[in-house]
């Protein structure tokens, strides 16, 4: 594989991604010829194609890089606040090839060591099983009454910010069953008005989220215990601490902050 001088990299200690520091104190994911760490040796460098059609390159190392005038090593939600969106959009994919790269070495049928074919797809040479990157899709949706909408705090924020209902397609499942479905085992409530918002590839480690808005219907507040913290129905004029612009859940609450938000009238 030959490599120009406008390479992009994304290089990875774990979730841990390197990031060049520019004297004008902006940063950006390293270039062909400013990489301070080269492979180690047997490991693979992967060919990731974006959606734009632009091809970069990643790999991981098996140690940290530590901190110096000219590079930095954050975590990948964390290189949201430093880096341009087109670079924290590619380290997303970045990073998911390479988990899929170490979670795809045997074969799940017979247990032979895969090898690889193409940039997104590995072969088992013994039983012919193919393998690519997976994909894990969850919805996602805001709730609206009248003025308020339905917030809730998970067990597993890494923070104190209130978000809203979340939850993984089941099989058999669609999208918006899923969100009927999950609105009712997480709170108790039974929604209607269900329409499709965005999606957002979600790359912690795997996943595509598909966000809705609804219009409550009926039902008091049940939480899930072993899911929730808490929730509750907050006005507009009185929310509490919301969640990073990075996720498809602001982008929810903002534009229904800004009355975008496709309200069947």
């Amino acid at each position: 594989m030959e490599y120009d001088l406008t390479a992009q990299w994304f290089v990875f200690f774990k979730d841990n991604l390197l990031i060049h520091k520019n004297t004008d104190g902006t940063y950006h994911a390293p270039l062909g010829n400013q990489l301070p760490v080269a492979p180690a040796k047997g490991q693979t460098i992967h060919r990731v194609t974006l959606p734009t059609g632009i091809q970069v390159y990643t790999f991981a190392i098996d140690y940290p890089m530590a901190e110096t005038d000219e590079w930095i090593m954050t975590g990948l939600r964390a290189s949201f606040d430093y880096l341009p969106l087109t670079d924290y959009q590619a380290a997303g994919k970045a990073y998911q090839i390479l988990y899929w790269d170490k979670h795809s070495r045997y074969c799940p049928v017979c247990g032979t060591t895969t090898e690889q074919h193409t940039d997104i797809m590995k072969k088992c040479p013994q039983c012919g099983n193919e393998m690519y990157p997976p994909i894990s899709t969850a919805i996602i949706v805001l709730v609206r009454r009248g003025e308020e909408i339905l917030l809730v705090h998970a067990h597993n924020f890494r923070g104190t910010f209130y978000g809203l209902v979340a939850g993984f397609l089941e099989a058999g499942e669609t999208l918006e069953q899923c969100v009927r479905r999950e609105v009712m085992e997480e709170t108790g409530l039974s929604i209607k008005n269900i329409t499709y918002f965005d999606s957002q590839p979600w790359p912690y480690p795997s996943g595509l989220m598909v966000g809705f808005f609804a219009d409550y219907e009926s039902g008091e507040i049940k939480l899930q215990k072993d899911e929730l913290s808490a929730g509750a129905f907050y006005h507009r004029n009185n929310l509490p601490e919301l969640p990073r612009k990075l996720s498809i859940a602001r982008r929810l609450i903002d534009a229904w902050l800004a009355g975008k938000d496709t309200r069947n009238k």
